[in-house]
């Protein structure tokens, strides 16, 4: 049973930096495919960026490409989400998810069967 753990978010200006962290208990990181979502106020919860199982194989939406980054620390644990010059409509609620892993790269809410307890990111003007 794969157990997943977010720090705190956080509050940041327009143009900001945040870095958000996820630790992972119950598998290790090799072993699973990982992902942060967003939830922005009455919207639906959207795939941000996705870590296959392999480490070196990531997506992200069109929307964050260039400016956040997805990580991993294999030794600790750990999941990152990297996000540079935030955007007002980047507040959100943001979620780490981890699934079994399998070919290929997947961005589908509804694959993911583990989810951490979500972080609030709010970006003030």
């Amino acid at each position: 049973q794969v157990q997943l753990v977010e720090s705190w978010g956080g509050l940041v200006q327009v143009g900001g930096s945040l870095i958000l962290t996820c630790a992972v208990s119950g598998n290790s990181l090799s072993s699973i495919d990982v992902a942060w979502f967003r939830q922005a106020p009455e919207k639906e919860r959207g795939y941000v960026a996705v870590m296959a199982w392999i480490g070196v194989v990531t997506t992200y939406a069109d929307s964050v490409k260039g400016r956040f980054t997805i990580s991993r620390d294999n030794g600790k644990l750990t999941l990152f989400l990297q996000m540079n010059s935030l955007m007002t409509e980047e507040t959100a609620v943001y979620y780490c998810a981890a699934r079994q892993r399998s070919v290929g790269v997947h961005s589908t809410r509804g694959t993911y069967g583990y989810w951490g307890q979500g972080a609030g990111v709010i970006v003030s003007s």
